[in-house]
């Protein structure tokens, strides 16, 4: 029995080179790694324009826009939608609630980009993405990978959280515990060596519950003004 791509989408995994693409958007053509230009980007999926759910969601990344801005992080949404659609909802939405997603949309109508990240679920739907959510790091590498089923909203916060998390560690080579926030000790990476473990044992600044498991707090940035 022959299979199709639908019934086995391709689903791009952590650690991944994220797909390049070019497709039309709210802001014109775009090629995917031209528009991340070095930056982090949430690239996310929505069902269907003028649905509930959505409408929700896509005011909630439009209302932190700032906050992804301020982490080096640009948004671009997807939906298996045209782009007349896309842009008689932007305005819709920017008239009824006053939020403006001014953050590239992509009309996907052919699937093409659906399919390239596994956004198409056939036991969801065959006909619209799932709510995917996709971290890409500035060397378009996949960090991270949310899917949410159509009845279920994403967490804006949890979003946010984890793409601190991601800067963090790459910044300070060090680990996340349970629900981490900023401002949070981190773990120091476990010792390979026994000097390793030595240094960790004997380090007093440590929160240690054995030397694999130590927490530090993270020096605070000084801000310089000239």
């Amino acid at each position: 029995m022959e299979t199709t791509e639908l019934e086995h989408p391709t689903m791009p995994r952590i650690g991944d080179n994220a797909p390049d693409f070019e497709a039309v958007t709210t802001h014109g053509r775009l090629n995917f790694s031209d528009y991340a230009d070095g930056k982090w980007v949430i690239l996310f999926s929505h069902p269907a324009d003028f649905t509930p759910v959505c409408t929700t969601e896509l005011t909630g990344f439009a209302n932190r826009k700032k906050e992804f801005e301020a982490l080096d992080t640009k948004l671009i949404g997807l939906s298996i939608d045209s782009i007349h659609s896309h842009l008689a909802w932007v305005n819709n939405v920017k008239e009824k609630t006053g939020v403006y997603l001014d953050f590239p949309i992509i009309a996907d109508i052919d699937m093409k980009v659906a399919k390239m990240y596994g956004m198409l679920q056939p036991n969801e739907s065959e006909t619209a993405a799932v709510r995917a959510v996709f971290f890409v790091d500035p060397f378009l590498k996949i960090r991270l990978v949310m899917y949410y089923p159509l009845n279920v909203g994403r967490n804006m916060d949890e979003i946010l959280r984890v793409l601190e998390a991601l800067q963090t560690s790459d910044e300070h080579k060090v680990a996340l515990p349970l629900d981490w926030k900023k401002g949070d000790k981190v773990i120091v990476p476990p010792p390979k060596t026994l000097k390793e473990m030595e240094a960790v044992i004997e380090n007093a600044y440590y929160e240690k519950i054995d030397f694999y498991l130590a927490k530090k707090s993270l020096p605070e940035k000084v801000l310089v003004t000239v």
